[in-house]
């Protein structure tokens, strides 16, 4: 009779029960060590309260170590922050156009580790003497009608419209496209970042800073265009 009893209780009759029940525990404590597992590290059969706590352990190490990234990434954050202030500061110190290439290249190089950069504005500059400028210098209609349809920075492989910007044996790159004032609907140039690191400039990677450099860099050139 007894047996039969025990055939009709199903595991989900047991947790239902259990379930409802839920000082059952408290009431018979003594159960807990009574009850014996496999360990999860394969060193024999443990009670059920030496497998609660090893399972406390296990969480907490795994929140330890997200904590730890999170510390990680926050700090690696401050440093990019202080790199960005420190460059925009550069860029209101400058008073001249025929110096903005060459300090961008510099911080470029020097603060953001890129091995190569460079500026390319297809709109005329509202002053002719500036229209020899390298920055003014001429890309072709596919390139900018490219950079235009961007509606963020494009991180990755070079486009084929691309060729013959920045070196040949860079091997990622970062489009910013550049926005006079508030306008992000029609980029008047763009700024290419060129790393001989593959994995310097990924598809997936964040654009938070990029797009932050890219605002910076476009307010410099907006003066004169």
């Amino acid at each position: 009779m007894q047996e039969d009893i025990q055939n009709t209780i199903s595991a989900d009759d047991v947790k239902s029960y259990l379930r409802a029940h839920k000082n059952f525990f408290e009431e018979h404590a003594s159960l807990l060590t009574e009850i014996f597992l496999p360990s999860p590290h394969g060193s024999g059969a443990i009670s059920l309260a030496e497998r609660q706590q090893l399972a406390q352990r296990d969480k907490i190490r795994v929140q330890e170590v997200m904590l730890a990234q999170l510390i990680e990434f926050g700090e690696q954050n401050d440093v990019t922050s202080h790199k960005v202030h420190s460059f925009s500061v550069k860029l209101l110190e400058n008073k001249a156009l025929n110096r903005l290439q060459p300090l961008i290249a510099e911080s470029m190089q020097h603060v953001f580790d890129v091995t190569e950069s460079q500026v390319r504005i297809w709109l005329k500059p509202n002053d002719e003497a500036f229209s020899q400028e390298a920055v003014f210098a001429a890309v072709s209609d596919t390139f900018s009608d490219w950079v235009v349809a961007l509606e963020a920075p494009h991180c990755g492989t070079k486009p084929e419209s691309a060729q013959g910007l920045l070196g040949e044996s860079l091997q990622s790159f970062a489009f910013i496209p550049l926005y006079k004032n508030a306008d992000k609907t029609h980029a008047f140039g763009v700024l290419i970042l060129g790393s001989e690191d593959q994995k310097r400039f990924k598809a997936d990677m964040g654009l938070m800073y990029l797009k932050r450099i890219g605002d910076l860099v476009s307010a410099a050139f907006s003066a004169y265009i």
